[in-house]
């Protein structure tokens, strides 16, 4: 249990620094490349974090040859490991609460125009959406909506809802939720507009005509974000023109490169993994190599070395 919370601090720190980097990518990449690579760049975040738990090499010494110490974990959950569970239990509550309350108002026809669910998502409109909105424009909401849910987006944000769960001690993976579901919404945008390049000024309006909720959607895809800064960000983004093949392109590879650096160095930065250890006959033996090269110490409870010694069927 000791080595999960080890594991997953050193993984933490590994995602960190990809989201530094990302966050500082990302605004000159939507320049660069358009919204829509800016939002791929979030990608290097859980490569890193997951190339962190890949077994790391075996450690050697000078003559090539393992040599590590072990040591007995003790019986009892240690502190920290408690503390870890229970924080990631109060925040999947939380997130079932904000979850509920957004449903409620949905069946209340007070929410949306949003997509909820992720194994079969929908897409959720206002009670008013018939009156409120022209047909032109009902045809841009459900065709931003239908762009989440062709690329996946729900299943996303409730991969993005998990990692802040199971990190909720990390203040960055917090910031690095709400600006992937910004860049989100932004590269959906640029999706819609692609395929419908005459209708910038009507998306615009259509944003504008929407309600802001305030009740949060942990698990799916809210039309727009809460807030009147990335409601901006997205009119702005509108005014611009989409980039040509060969950026996007650039842009693609350059996303790849920095994903496949950021995971090699996350799995590259761990410390050498221990050798792998087959028998021990003492509570606390010194097991030599022929060559007196190697040394390797462990130490064990009666119950552990009860184990040891039964019979092999």
């Amino acid at each position: 249990m000791t080595e999960l919370l080890a594991d997953l601090v050193r993984a933490n720190l590994a995602a960190s620094l990809a989201i530094v980097l990302v966050l500082a990518l990302r605004l000159p990449a939507r320049r660069l490349f358009g919204a829509e690579i800016a939002y791929r760049l979030w990608l290097i975040a859980p490569l890193a974090y997951v190339a962190s738990f890949i077994p790391a090499a075996e450690a050697s010494d000078a003559a090539g040859l393992p040599a590590a110490t072990f040591t007995a974990l003790p019986p009892s959950t240690p502190l920290g490991l408690q503390v870890w569970i229970a924080g990631v239990i109060a925040v999947m509550a939380l997130m079932g609460v904000g979850q509920q309350r957004f449903l409620n108002r949905a069946k209340a026809g007070a929410a949306g125009p949003a997509v909820v669910g992720i194994i079969s998502p929908r897409i959720v409109t206002p009670a008013d959406h018939e009156t409120r909105f022209t047909p032109e424009e009902r045809a841009l909401v459900r065709a931003h909506e239908r762009a989440h849910i062709d690329r996946g987006d729900p299943r996303i944000n409730a991969g993005v809802a998990l990692a802040q769960a199971v990190n909720w001690f990390n203040p960055l993976a917090h910031l690095a939720a709400y600006y992937v579901r910004l860049d989100q919404e932004l590269a959906c945008d640029a999706t819609v507009m692609a395929r419908r390049p005459g209708e910038r000024r009507r998306y615009a309006e259509t944003m504008l005509k929407t309600q802001l909720g305030t009740t949060p959607l942990p698990f799916g895809c809210y039309w727009p974000a809460p807030s009147r800064h990335p409601l901006e960000a997205r009119i702005d983004m509108l005014k611009q023109p989409r980039p040509s093949m060969v950026r996007t392109m650039i842009g693609v590879g350059a996303v790849l490169a920095l994903s496949g650096a950021a995971g090699f160095g996350a799995w590259a930065s761990q410390p050498p993994a221990p050798p792998h250890v087959r028998w021990v006959d003492h509570p606390t033996r010194e097991v030599m190599s022929p060559t007196r090269a190697t040394v390797v110490l462990m130490t064990l409870t009666p119950a552990q070395m009860a184990a040891f010694k039964q019979p092999k069927r």
